[in-house]
């Protein structure tokens, strides 16, 4: 053998990674082999260019060997069979999730891991060696990169992250699951109620083995062993971060599904909080510092990496659960004010966390989901309206959140004709409602409004106006406006005028004394009082005449019924309800006419009450009212309590058995389609039937009700409780139409005009005669109805007068 065989010999007993291996040698290298190999270096004068070749060789064998034979390990196909691919934190996280036997991969990254850690401790040799070949330290070439600090870490770690599989983050959150599972075996026992002997037959909750074959220490004891070798090749940050952190924040977003969905009445923050920081914070400490030994452990030897984490876990939690809360928001707002503390919750996480974006579009969306569509009634809607601002007023005293959300509820409202008749019944009607609450607070608008503007009243807990507010809301609802107004401005916000709220009032307040003649007041001066504190007292001047008018009507009743002379002659008892027409609401154009036997006791009654009021007479409307009648035909007697159109309508059959439709329509004065709803009363009763089509007959015994009527009573009887009144939309036509000739008169002038326009001259006009106010919207929808009675053409956005 030569010279240089024996040199090279010597030369791979120090330095094996220059035969390509990657093991640790079995024993130690003689000090004569390092003199052997010293001198001829020393001789050939090559130090430089030897540790050069040594620096390359490691990083090939890195890059060539030992990385290829850790990947090797998690080949596409290996990890496929088991999951697909993922790209994306939250993907992997569900792929973890998914994965149906994760111990196996748990294993398999173990063994990779072991075989990076030999061949990682077999090139961490060169070094040391180099330096006992050269004598000292600082006789190692600079230029020598691997066998410098931290060399070999970052050329393998490099090398690892340049070769990453897609399917290697699924390995690693399979490990850290069961990694996770074996930490947290002690809690779940502690929550666990399972009685000893059925605890003795299930199976461990950490390794999933038979209780007695339990080997949870010893897999604690495997991850401990490979978090170590992960940290000493500085690999634990880089190669399982991302993974790592995927499965965390898996983790926070079950457990928030578990302990917090649904539950609305106790606050979670803190159970949250101290959840992260005993479980989640504990094991990533634990991953950190579990190998090392426990007496040299200190908080400040903790990673920064990791306390620096704790934040935006923090963060993420807080994120999470606010979605959380915000998704059940709907729920929340049903439940108020039992749903208080997840508010309150709400609130702190958009204090840290602007969601007021994600909140506003999230509750819009559920909201016109769950009720804003036909099929819930407009009550339901204005109680979900109520509630709504209730919640959100208390997570946001600015009044921007509660803009945005109810928009679209205050536009859908807006298109329902019964919402103001629906509003003013929540108002008055009897029981507790959340209108009729609000309403008996007695706050006023006004003060509210008033005390809004003095912006140094409340200068303590004054607030600026939020960042970021959309120019439109603002444009008409100034911030502290929208701080102070309370629930009933608000409801009555959505037409944007109390004169049309209390036309309404005024509509329901006539329809309810017409339906009672035995009226008892007090509720409605109840209501009426709190009304008028609320909206001023012109408003409502209308209605105290109205009231005025009922204990008048009782006071002339009772002095006429007095009459002993006027008693004496008359067929029945007429109580009259005496109203002043000009303070009373405009009745719908319904007619009835009379008897002539009926007639003559109404014309007794007002000659006597000519007779007690000296110069004032009474114009009748014959069609409201009640009339009591007892009904005897065949064996049976019948006491009812009737509107006049239907005493009418038997009546008339007391004399004529059979009628046809058109004859009674004739002699009673009311149209032939109201008449056949009103017929459908008495054959519901029994006394009529319809025998042939058209014409009506008397039935004498109930015996020979025609089996084919089967109408319900109660749709009979709601046909017989419509308003007398006119609805407040007719009402404020009639008002709109004395502009009429005027708005012919700017036509005729000008030929054409905008709306705009129109509406501007017309409130020019009535602000000099005293005229009705109204708002470019009514004007809009009077003119189109000129439009579809062929009076105005519009065309290009201007009204024309039709030729």
């Amino acid at each position: 053998m030569s010279d240089i065989d024996v040199l090279w010999g010597d030369v791979l007993k120090i330095f094996p990674v220059l035969g390509g291996l990657n093991t640790v040698p079995a024993e130690e290298v003689d000090e004569k082999v390092y003199e052997n190999v010293r001198r001829h270096l020393s001789i050939l004068g090559s130090v430089e260019t030897f540790a050069a070749v040594v620096d390359l060789e490691i990083q090939s064998v890195i890059r060539n060997v030992l990385v290829p034979k850790f990947w090797k390990h998690f080949q596409p196909g290996v990890v496929a069979s088991e999951q697909s691919a993922s790209s994306g934190i939250n993907d992997q996280a569900l792929s973890i999730e998914a994965l149906p036997d994760k111990n196996r991969l748990f294993t398999q990254f173990i063994d990779a891991i072991n075989e990076l850690y030999e061949g990682f401790q077999s090139l961490a040799h060169t070094k040391p060696r180099l330096v006992q070949l050269l004598g000292s330290e600082d006789k190692v070439p600079r230029s020598v990169k691997m066998l410098q600090v931290d060399g070999i870490k970052t050329c393998l770690r490099d090398s690892l992250l340049a070769q990453l599989p897609p399917t290697f983050s699924v390995v690693v959150g399979a490990f850290y699951w069961v990694h996770f599972k074996l930490f947290t075996k002690s809690s779940h026992l502690a929550l666990a109620t399972v009685d000893s002997d059925v605890f003795d037959e299930l199976l461990c909750i950490g390794c999933n083995f038979d209780v007695e074959l339990c080997c949870c220490q010893k897999l604690t004891e495997m991850v401990n062993q490979t978090n170590m070798k992960l940290f000493e090749m500085n690999l634990i940050d880089r190669l399982t971060g991302s993974a790592l952190t995927a499965l965390i924040k898996l983790k926070i977003k079950e457990h928030i599904n578990d302990t917090c969905m649904g539950i609305f009445d106790r606050s979670h923050l803190k159970q949250l909080e101290t959840w992260l920081s005993d479980v989640i914070m504990s094991w990533l400490t634990n991953i950190f510092t579990e190998w090392k030994s426990k007496d040299s452990i200190h908080d400040e030897e903790v990673p920064a990496s990791v306390q620096s984490f704790k934040v935006k876990l923090t963060y993420f939690m807080y994120e999470t659960f606010a979605q959380s809360v915000i998704s059940q928001f709907f729920s929340i707002i049903i439940d108020y004010p039992d749903s208080i503390p997840a508010i309150d919750d709400l609130k702190i996480c958009m204090e840290k966390i602007d969601m007021r974006v994600y909140l506003t579009e999230s509750l819009r969306s559920s909201l016109e989901a769950r009720i804003l569509h036909p099929g819930v009634n407009t009550m339901d809607i204005l109680t979900g309206y109520v509630a709504a601002i209730k919640a959100i007023r208390h997570l946001d005293n600015t009044g921007v959140i509660l803009e945005m959300v109810t928009a679209p509820i205050k536009d859908y409202l807006r298109k329902r004709n019964d919402t103001v008749r629906r509003v003013v019944t929540g108002l008055t009607e009897e029981g507790p409602t959340d209108l009729s609450e609000e309403l008996a607070k007695g706050e006023t608008v006004k003060d509210g409004k008033e005390s809004g503007l003095d912006e140094f009243s409340n200068w303590e807990n004054w607030e600026p106006d939020p960042f970021g507010i959309d120019a439109n809301v603002m444009q008409y609802n100034s911030s502290r406006v929208m701080r102070s107004a309370d629930i009933i401005s608000m409801v009555v916000d959505i037409y944007g005028s109390k004169e049309l709220f209390m036309t309404e009032y005024r509509n329901l307040m006539a329809d309810r004394l017409l339906a009672q003649l035995d009226f008892n007041s007090e509720k409605e001066i109840r209501n009426l009082e709190l009304l008028k504190i609320r909206f001023g007292e012109s408003l409502l001047h209308s209605c105290e005449v109205m009231l005025k008018d009922v204990t008048d009507s009782k006071r002339i009743n009772a002095h006429i019924h007095g009459d002993s002379n006027r008693t004496e002659n008359q067929l029945f008892d007429i109580s009259s309800l005496i109203v002043s027409a000009q303070f009373w609401p405009s009745f719908n154009k319904e007619s009835l006419q009379l008897p002539e036997e009926l007639e003559n006791e109404f014309k007794k009654y007002t000659k006597a009450y000519e007779a007690y009021k000296g110069n004032r007479t009474l114009n009748w409307r014959t069609v409201t009212g009640r009339v009591n009648i007892s009904i005897e035909i065949g064996d049976r007697t019948l006491d009812m309590v009737v509107s006049p159109t239907l005493a009418v309508i038997i009546y008339h059959f007391q004399n004529k058995t059979e009628w046809s439709i058109e004859d009674l329509s004739t002699i009673t004065k009311v149209p032939a389609s109201a008449l056949r709803r009103r017929l459908s009363f008495w054959q519901n009763h029994g006394l009529i039937t319809e025998s042939t089509p058209g014409i009506f007959t008397l039935l004498e015994k109930e015996s020979e009700k025609s089996q084919f009527e089967e109408m319900s009573l109660t749709e009979a009887d709601e046909e017989d409780l419509e308003s007398a009144m006119a609805s407040a939309s007719d009402q404020r036509e009639e008002e709109l139409q004395v502009f009429w000739s005027y708005i012919v008169g700017m036509l005729t002038n000008l030929d054409s005009m905008p709306i705009d326009r129109i509406h501007q001259m017309l409130k020019l006009f009535a602000s000099h005669s005293g005229g009705v106010e109204f708002t470019q919207d009514e004007l809009k929808h009077f003119l189109q109805r000129k439009v579809r009675e062929h009076k105005l053409i519009f065309s290009g956005g201007v009204y024309q007068l039709a030729k």
